[in-house]
């Protein structure tokens, strides 16, 4: 069985939107595809429900555990509250309140760790030896690789003359997941990191996973230190390329989200976007897909990017998206 099937009936098909003022815009036409709306309000449900259920049920018993930004956690909570067992979440204790309250609402179990003094891997595996429990990977794992993939899968589907669609970088589970699924088309997927935490372009252009420090970026989600082993492999092979973007610029990018499709991103899930308005001619000419890949933001912060990108005159909606 597949990803596509397992998902069915799980995850929400989310719609792709268009706005005819930014086509004018960017000069091309493009297609968002509105993760915000997914399940838990990112993409993550899609790899964590994936891998829950390729498990045999010996495995389910033990319940799961997984480090995480927030959106994975909320999101393999979700995974294991429909499977009925128990899960465990490893997350930074600066997460955002509105994640850590979602992740409590769905009956997890919250473990806390500083994202510059703790190795939060090594605190998953010290916790899943102790308590038996299996480890789901956020990104390096097969299983969670096929899941986020179904994101890309769904955009070809519904959009049969894409040229490239552009996905945010963190661990790489979502660009490897989409570089696989449009692979043999030509379709060119791109990746978009913030420039603050660019491990996977300076991996990619020396060839070997290159760590960086812990990065400080408004797209927490995507704070990584070094890509993972899986998707990296991927990634090596079938991405067509890395944009980093400025922090400035994926501010800039929630604002336009907001503007002209009515949707509100997180940090993280507006990069690829901001990757679209900065990339320039590192596109292939044709319509473009860009994954907004999550909507769990804080209130407060939302306002105060927002407030800071969006000129006063600009703070109303000049159109409605249209979906597809």
């Amino acid at each position: 069985m597949s990803a596509v099937e397992r998902l069915r009936g799980v995850a929400v098909r989310t719609p792709m939107l268009s706005s005819t003022v930014l086509d004018d815009l960017v000069g091309r036409r493009v297609w968002v595809k509105a993760e915000t709306l997914q399940r838990t309000g990112s993409f993550k449900l899609r790899g964590a429900y994936n891998a829950v259920a390729c498990m045999d049920a010996a495995q389910r018993e033990r319940g799961v555990i997984a480090a995480s930004s927030g959106n994975h956690a909320q999101a393999l909570a979700l995974a294991a509250r429909l499977h009925g067992i128990d899960a465990t979440v490893v997350i930074p204790a600066d997460v955002p309140a509105s994640k850590r309250e979602a992740i409590e609402a769905l009956g997890a179990r919250i473990v806390l760790y500083d994202r510059q003094r703790d190795r939060r891997e090594a605190m998953v595996h010290r916790i899943a030896l102790r308590d038996g429990q299996v480890i789901v990977p956020s990104a390096n794992d097969h299983a969670v690789i096929a899941g986020a993939g179904t994101v890309a899968w769904e955009m070809l589907q519904e959009v049969h003359d894409l040229a490239a669609i552009l996905v945010p970088v963190g661990g790489g589970g979502l660009a490897a997941g989409a570089a696989l699924a449009a692979s043999g088309q030509d379709v060119k997927v791109i990746g978009v990191e913030p420039a603050a935490a660019d491990d996977t372009r300076r991996s990619l252009r020396t060839g070997y996973r290159v760590p960086i420090p812990p990065p400080s970026t408004i797209a927490d989600g995507l704070g990584h230190t070094e890509p993972a082993v899986l998707p990296f492999e991927i990634n090596r092979r079938l991405l067509a390329d890395v944009v980093t973007v400025s922090e400035q610029a994926i501010a800039d990018a929630m604002a336009y989200l907001w503007r002209h499709y009515r949707s509100a991103a997180e940090p993280s899930g507006a990069v690829a976007f901001a990757g679209l308005m900065q990339a320039g001619d590192r596109l292939p000419d044709g319509p473009v897909g860009v994954v907004l890949s999550g909507g769990n933001v804080d209130w407060p912060t939302y306002r105060r990017l927002l407030d800071d990108a969006m000129e006063p005159t600009e703070r109303s909606i000049h159109v409605a998206p249209v979906l597809r």
